[in-house]
């Protein structure tokens, strides 16, 4: 808990509760819930997650120009690893990684195929054979039937690999 003092009131911020007390000069306090952002705007801070849940491409980016075999390495938050032979847990899923092909929406179960990457050992990085040109790689993150979480935990971007 942080407390911050000013002249005439006192804040005092619980980030786990996601709420803030305002004590003003009356002994009174009034309890609000409010989004971390306004939060940390309250309290004078400047506060920011790297990102938000999902997964993410944690070392090439949108519009990076790469030699193949492409190193690539996944991230997600929001949600845990775990091998797919560990079965149907909640909240627990592995990588995909789609070759020119688009995302698939919450529910939809992810092909067996060249250009669809399966992860299901929990792996969280990988080197890809590419043509050069342009490509787009999809990362999705799905349960262990291979089942999409969806848009909030896919990331799509575009790269150009060189010869």
């Amino acid at each position: 808990m942080a407390m911050l003092a000013s002249t005439k009131s006192v804040a005092v911020v619980k980030p786990s509760r996601r709420s803030v007390c305002v004590k003003a000069s009356s002994w009174s306090f009034d309890k609000c819930y409010i989004a971390v952002a306004t939060t940390a705007a309250v309290a004078g801070l400047s506060a920011a997650p790297a990102f938000a849940d999902g997964v993410k491409f944690s070392n090439v980016s949108d519009g990076s120009k790469v030699s193949s075999p492409v190193h690539l390495e996944f991230q997600v938050e929001g949600l845990a690893v775990k091998p797919a032979a560990d079965g149907l847990v909640s909240g627990t899923g592995h990588f995909h990684v789609l070759i020119d092909e688009p995302l698939p929406e919450e529910g939809e179960g992810i092909p067996f195929d060249a250009s669809h990457k399966h992860y299901g050992k929990g792996q969280n990085s990988d080197d890809i054979d590419l043509p050069p040109g342009k490509h787009t790689l999809s990362l999705v993150f799905a349960n262990a039937q291979h089942i999409s979480y969806g848009p909030s935990f896919s990331q799509k971007i575009y790269i150009d690999v060189s010869k």
